[in-house]
């Protein structure tokens, strides 16, 4: 008798650095948007396009699993809360008054603020290989944000776009703490369905106010619309998904790191589509970001750090 062929596993740090690209892409996209669609109708319409894509598949899931999809809705609706509204609002506000660059850049806080709530809500620990990673890879931003020029950071001020993109890394930030709380037995497609729906109604009356009585906007172009196709196809349905496969397999802190990947993939995309030169100090940063990629996702047991329980 034939045994049934095994199912091939995708590497999870593929599937986290799939991840980092398409959000990588999102931030320019945000930009572009800035102006012609308001936060919470950006946000509204590429959740819509998301629930509609993988409905279809999510629905056999969560038909099989409806009693435990009942029983444990308060758990869903938190993850919902962090996951599906805040982090893609603030973004695209902040947008409006900074940089897709500057945005991406502040991305890379996402892996210390894991650690520092990871610590703070479940008194996680890290190995001293992933602190030092972590060190490296926040060291390779650091060199692209300031051209190579330490003095830079003397001078760096934040704005309001700023501040406001950094209020939403933190919900993401939580968000991917959080998933530790997901329903056991629950698969990742139903629970991404679910949150979807979820955020959906919380962010409808916000959709309404915005577009009643802040001067909301959305512009009906075949460029806004190809935008939130993508928005919701890519950076929403595939990158939730590999982004919780990931999470699942490697953990929160080692999942983390992989958000430097973004700015890295950022100047790529900036040479590739808008003739931006990469310099040396691109090269540098580059170098020290995949350093600490590969020293995190290799230091796997924890050891406590000074300070830590």
């Amino acid at each position: 008798m034939l045994r049934p062929a095994a199912r091939p596993h995708v590497s999870p740090y593929l599937l986290l650095s799939l991840a980092a690209f398409f959000w990588a892409l999102n931030w320019v996209v945000g930009r572009a948007m800035a102006g012609r669609v308001t936060p919470f109708a950006l946000t509204f319409a590429r959740w819509v396009v998301a629930v509609a894509v993988m409905m279809p598949f999510a629905w056999p899931e969560i038909r099989a699993h409806r009693a435990l999809i009942r029983r444990e809705w308060k758990r869903i609706a938190w993850l919902a809360l962090w996951g599906t509204g805040p982090y893609n609002v603030f973004t695209y506000y902040g947008l409006q008054y900074t940089t897709a660059t500057n945005g991406v850049i502040l991305n890379s806080a996402v892996p210390i603020l894991i650690i520092v709530f990871g610590w703070a809500l479940y008194r996680d620990t890290i190995t001293r290989v992933q602190a030092l990673g972590v060190a490296i890879s926040l060291a390779g931003v650091l060199a692209i944000l300031t051209h190579g020029d330490p003095a830079v950071l003397a001078r760096l001020t934040l704005n309001k776009g700023d501040l406001v993109v950094l209020a939403g890394i933190a919900c993401w930030s939580a968000y991917t703490i959080f998933l530790r709380t997901k329903p056991p037995g629950l698969p990742g497609l139903a629970l991404l369905a679910c949150c979807a729906t979820i955020g959906l109604v919380l962010l409808l009356p916000f959709v309404a106010l915005e577009m009643v009585f802040l001067h909301g906007r959305f512009e009906v172009t075949p460029g806004t619309l190809s935008a939130v196709v993508y928005l919701g196809v890519f950076a929403s349905f595939l990158g939730y998904i590999l982004w919780n496969r990931g999470v699942a397999e490697v953990g929160s802190n080692v999942a983390g790191v992989f958000m430097h990947l973004m700015p890295l993939f950022g100047a790529l995309l900036a040479w590739a589509f808008l003739g931006e030169r990469i310099r040396a100090f691109h090269v540098t940063g580059i170098a020290l970001i995949l350093a600490g990629v590969a020293l995190t996702t290799r230091a796997r047991r924890p050891l406590p750090l000074a300070g830590s329980e």
